[in-house]
């Protein structure tokens, strides 16, 4: 088997932004939470809703990834909040460090040798690891954007 030491390495990267797209610590940093809920005119998600859609996500692709018994949550409904803004600075925080617990967690999966990225789990429809670490980024990459472009209609990215 060639050595994959590398793509592990690439998909790190790629996870972390940075590179093609902000990062999720750039997007977040010294976000005003007194306007987490505000959704700016034309925008259909406040900064509060694209943060945790992100982190409910992330988790679904996470648990899928390490079991066959996790259950995701229904489409699309149960990934999204149904409040418009946190209910404290402490749920913000909370989301936020469980997003990138997760990640963290997802890191873990790629960095172990032993878990063949090309080799399709053996529940799902085919999916392998290298799928799933793609689909977080991606995933995450597109929300993130979405994340500045709210920050920027707020007046609060320079």
């Amino acid at each position: 088997m060639p050595d994959e030491s590398a793509l592990r390495q690439h998909l790190l990267e790629l996870l972390h932004g940075g590179q093609a797209h902000v990062s999720f610590d750039d997007a977040i940093r010294e976000f005003p939470l007194d306007q987490a809920g505000v959704r700016p005119p034309g925008c259909p998600h406040s900064a509060w809703e694209l943060l945790v859609h992100l982190r409910i996500a992330q988790h679904d692709i996470l648990c899928f990834s390490q079991s066959a018994d996790y259950q995701s949550p229904p489409w699309p409904k149960g990934y999204w909040p149904s409040a418009i803004g946190p209910a404290s600075e402490t749920d913000w925080h909370d989301c936020v460090r469980a997003i990138r617990d997760d990640l963290a967690a997802f890191e873990k999966l790629l960095e172990d040798p032993d878990r063949d990225l090309f080799r399709p789990f053996p529940w799902g429809e085919g999916q392998t690891l290298l799928r799933e670490a793609l689909l977080i980024a991606d995933h995450n990459a597109y929300h993130l954007g979405q994340l500045v472009l709210v920050r920027k209609l707020l007046g609060e990215w320079e």
